[in-house]
């Protein structure tokens, strides 16, 4: 059976050194089967010189204006031609060279819906921070993200058959609700064991912390329920109090 391939898709503006990185770490995959697509919203920084020294390594560049991060995604996603996709966006990397490969080769036959792992943060030098503070569950459902978006959405390789487009209504979180119409379709998913990001820390929703929040508890109560969502919100509060508190006594 022929390995699957995988669409590996970065949106940017104005990010020329975090979209170098970026560049370079997927180009450094050892696995073959890789189609890289990269959307830029018209830069103004020199990103356009860049994509255009790196053209020969890149399968397709599109840059013109957008109507923010997630319609530039959807560009992406209808331009993807991949078994399995994922969005690398400036200034993520993988860990290592080999991390695409070991993620693909695991998978056997059956090719799940889902392949997701761990998510490292890092600085805006690629420097190691922390792991992120939500840790990816060795088994994974719908109903998982209900404790939150256990997931990063850079961690999150989905079969490309089972991709919707972004709901571009929300502007800080139409991922969470992506990954959840997903994860309700998908017959099965694959846990990695590994990690499959470095993150870049600022990203839009880390920047726009309080309206991301406002916009998962509408796409929580739109996926279970006004008082699915308040409970899963008190669920949420009390574990990580409860988190604080352990820390403070170590």
């Amino acid at each position: 059976m022929q390995q699957p391939t995988l669409s590996v898709i970065t949106v940017c503006y104005n990010a020329r050194e975090e979209l170098r990185r970026t560049l370079v770490s997927v180009l450094a995959q050892t696995y073959p089967h890789i189609e890289y697509i990269v959307i830029d919203g018209a830069s103004t920084d020199g990103t356009a010189a860049l994509l255009k020294e790196w053209a020969g390594c890149i399968d397709q560049v599109v840059s013109e204006p957008d109507d923010g991060i997630y319609d530039a995604m959807n560009k992406g996603l209808k331009r993807a031609s991949g078994t399995y996709l994922c969005f690398l966006n400036a200034g993520d990397t993988f860990p290592s060279s080999l991390t695409v490969a070991r993620a693909l080769d695991g998978i056997g036959t059956d090719l799940p819906g889902v392949i997701y792992g761990q998510t490292n943060i890092v600085d805006a030098d690629g420097i190691f921070l922390h792991p992120r503070h939500y840790t990816a569950p060795a088994q994974l459902t719908y109903d998982s993200f209900r404790r939150g978006m256990l997931v990063c959405h850079q961690s999150f390789y989905v079969r490309r058959d089972l991709a919707p487009l972004y709901d571009t209504r929300y502007r800080y979180s139409a991922d969470y609700d992506w990954c959840l119409r997903i994860l309700r379709t998908s017959p099965a998913n694959h846990y990695t064991g590994t990690v499959l990001t470095n993150y870049l820390s600022e990203g839009v929703t880390t920047q726009n912390r309080w309206p991301s929040l406002r916009e998962r508890f509408k796409i929580m109560v739109r996926h279970y329920g006004f008082f699915g969502a308040v409970g899963a919100h008190l669920g949420i509060l009390f574990h990580r109090l409860f988190k604080k508190r352990t820390a403070e006594r170590l």
